[in-house]
């Protein structure tokens, strides 16, 4: 039954890390992103999480200089060690903070090695904590320029390569519309794969808009699929956190509408997907 969570590493910015869990368990949400988790106490973290009964569903790995820096090293051959050390210090925290998945990033690589050396790390990875849910996202050329992951064929060919059972697919809207143009094809053709779901705004990385995707048919999709994991908001504000929350009642009532089976799935052919403004 997904649940809706917060990615409180771009949420509530306003407010210090450890204050986000409580505001977003008041606001509605049930879950938590936290997606560079290393330079917090991980005691204070467990603490604020517990205290707001909220569950940690999502960190990244490894842990790189995100401002400018590579995103992860999965992919390149030369940092093999590199990652298998920072995959380990990842793994510790995610057991300490009981986090559901980790996202391995595969950094900037191209070539065959590079795909050699993405699914023998993730094969690694999988066998060396079987225990845990490993995802894999990837990113657009726009976003990402020479990250070695940057569409859906490729992600699945390699986690049919890795032939893991706990490696699976990250999809997160905004990214699927600039790799592909057509969230519900993409949905339909790779859902099987999809171990998280993150939402916003599918043209710019802000609150998810009607204008630009139809959620309704978007979560009749999901429960058609019986998809039972998270769905994540993980957008960048407008302005505050609390002053853009207004999608969010009418996205909880959706979900629980696909639940009871109240939600008709329209026809997924490519394009079904976007309702222009104008066609309102």
């Amino acid at each position: 039954m997904p649940r809706l969570a917060a990615n409180l590493t771009l949420l509530y910015n306003e407010l210090p890390i450890l204050q986000r869990f409580e505001v977003a368990k008041r606001a509605g949400f049930r879950g938590a992103e936290i997606l560079f988790p290393y330079d917090i106490s991980v005691t204070d973290l467990q603490a604020a999480a517990r205290a707001s009964k909220m569950d940690i569903v999502l960190m990244n790995c490894p842990a790189p200089n995100w401002a400018g820096g590579p995103r992860g090293f999965a992919a390149v051959p030369e940092l093999r060690a590199r990652f298998r050390a920072d995959f380990e210090r990842a793994l510790r925290i995610s057991e300490a903070l009981s986090t559901r998945h980790i996202r391995i990033m595969a950094g900037r690589a191209k070539g065959d090695a590079a795909r050699a050396c993405f699914v023998d790390n993730l094969r690694w990875a999988a066998r060396r904590a079987p225990h845990a849910s490993l995802t894999i996202k990837p990113m657009s050329s726009a976003e990402a320029p020479g990250y070695f992951l940057s569409d859906f064929e490729t992600a699945v060919e390699v986690i049919d390569a890795v032939g893991e059972p706990n490696l699976g697919l990250q999809f997160d809207l905004c990214q699927v519309h600039q790799i592909t143009g057509d969230v519900m094809a993409c949905w339909k053709r790779h859902g099987p794969h999809v171990r998280h779901v993150q939402i916003a705004g599918i043209k710019k990385r802000h609150e998810p808009s009607k204008h630009d995707l139809d959620f309704e048919a978007f979560y009749a999709a999901l429960q058609a699929s019986h998809y039972p994991g998270w769905i994540s908001a993980a957008y960048t504000p407008r302005s505050t956190t609390e002053a853009g929350l207004g999608w969010l009642p009418t996205h909880a009532r959706l979900i629980r509408d696909s639940q009871r089976g109240n939600l008709i799935l329209p026809s997924m052919q490519p394009g079904s997907n976007i309702r222009h403004a104008s066609a309102r």
